[in-house]
């Protein structure tokens, strides 16, 4: 029964890799336009339809942190700090505030790292009041709105709900002084508590020039049907095993450690990136939050990223079409992965493919220094520019309040 059934194996594998081997003709086909608005908005300039006012706090917020832990300029949610940069030097940048459709306050949340380099957000919603009680003390606009025309960078796990697991992020829901202010973050799940109306969801930083030193030939063949790197289970934190990534992870491994199309392990070579740009498939599955790096990774390589996260909302998704790029697995489906990925058509791959080779999809998934047209900085303004004007009823009336500032949890209150 053993030798037949490899046997039969074999066939399988030889007809994937020739279906492969017509996959390899993407690399170097041309590339497609998105169609219809969506390619219109990604395109879109901002320059000229918005003016931005950025708040000079003192340096403890922002500045005086990142000297103390230069790490900060690395890690995933770094976009805060480039974002912050990147302001300063814009042309949507205005020094009169009278004149500003937006407020920006620069706070540095997710720069208190542990010695391996993983952010705690447990002193982030003190630093995040401390600076809302500077700006609506020094200045009258946040007062006119109660942040209603501030936004806010909070790329954590979980946003503004600031805590790195769910249960908790959601017993905390966002902080209440921002639930006015629009939010730009990694975190995006529809109908939950730590998404609000109106977010902007961005892609977590990934560094760009780290990116670009990987960079292999273009017609490199896409050998690998499969590919990722990563955690299956997280013992330090779910030592039970069915609570990191709702069990999609240890599916994965379960169902497919041995499955000769995957090319699956917790490893994670030097020729990480290399090996994304040789396969045709990169899982992208839901960790302790929806995001990961890897949704980035797979755009920026060509690879067809396997999102696998129930109700995920995915960055920039009125610019960048999910549905044409991407496949989308549901989280019980995890078992049927071979067959719905070896049942894809070809033609269908090659599309998404070409759609993957566009240059203006790769660059708005990154926040490269300098900023360059049509990257993620600029998505973001476009994405505040999309909300002009204003609407009347954002304006309070004298002395109307509508934010408790003593609500929360008793620690977020302490002075930070």
């Amino acid at each position: 029964m053993d030798f037949w059934k490899w046997v039969f194996f074999g066939f399988l594998c030889a007809a994937l890799v020739l279906r492969i081997g017509a996959v390899e003709l993407g690399r170097n086909q041309p590339t497609e336009r998105i169609s219809g608005s969506a390619g219109d908005v990604l395109e879109d300039n901002p320059v000229g339809r918005l003016k931005v006012f950025v708040y000079e706090l003192p340096s403890k917020y922002n500045k005086k942190i990142l000297q103390k832990d230069p790490r900060c300029l690395n890690h995933m949610f770094a976009a805060e700090i480039f974002m912050h940069r990147f302001l300063l030097s814009s042309p949507v940048r205005t020094l009169n505030p009278k004149e500003a459709d937006w407020f920006y306050t620069p706070v540095y949340t997710t720069c208190d790292l542990t010695p391996n380099g993983l952010p705690l957000p447990f002193k982030s919603p003190r630093m995040m009041r401390s600076a809302i009680q500077l700006i609506s003390s020094n200045w009258p606009y946040w007062n006119r709105t109660e942040g209603a025309d501030h936004f806010f960078l909070t790329p954590h796990d979980f946003g503004a709900c600031f805590h790195y697991q769910e249960e908790k992020a959601i017993e905390r829901g966002i902080l209440t002084l921002l639930k006015r202010a629009t939010l730009v973050q990694t975190f995006g799940q529809r109908n939950h508590v730590c998404l609000k109306d109106g977010s902007i969801t961005i892609p977590p930083y990934a560094p760009p020039q780290k990116i670009y030193a990987h960079l292999i030939p273009e017609n490199t063949p896409r050998s690998i049907f499969v590919y990722f790197r990563g955690l299956f289970y997280d013992v330090g934190n779910d030592p039970e095993g069915g609570y990191y990534a709702r069990g999609a992870r240890a599916a994965v491994w379960e169902n497919f450690k041995d499955n000769p199309l995957f090319d699956i392990s917790t490893d994670h070579p030097t020729t990480y990136y290399e090996d994304m740009q040789r396969a045709v498939f990169c899982l992208c599955p839901l960790g302790w939050a929806p995001w990961s790096p890897r949704l980035v990774e797979a755009v920026v390589f060509g690879c067809i990223p396997i999102i696998i996260a129930d109700d995920i909302v995915l960055p920039f998704a009125d610019a960048i079409p999910w549905e044409e790029i991407g496949v989308f697995v549901d989280e019980e489906d995890v078992p049927k992965l071979d067959t719905i990925l070896t049942s894809i058509p070809p033609e269908v791959i090659l599309r998404k493919q070409r759609l993957l080779a566009n240059p203006t999809m790769k660059q708005a998934m990154l926040f490269p220094q300098p900023a360059q047209p049509g990257d993620a900085f600029h998505q973001v303004l476009n994405g505040l520019a999309r909300k002009l004007p204003h609407d009347r009823s954002i304006y309070l009336k004298p002395g109307e309040k509508l934010l408790n500032w003593t609500a929360g949890p008793v620690g977020d209150l302490k002075p930070w």
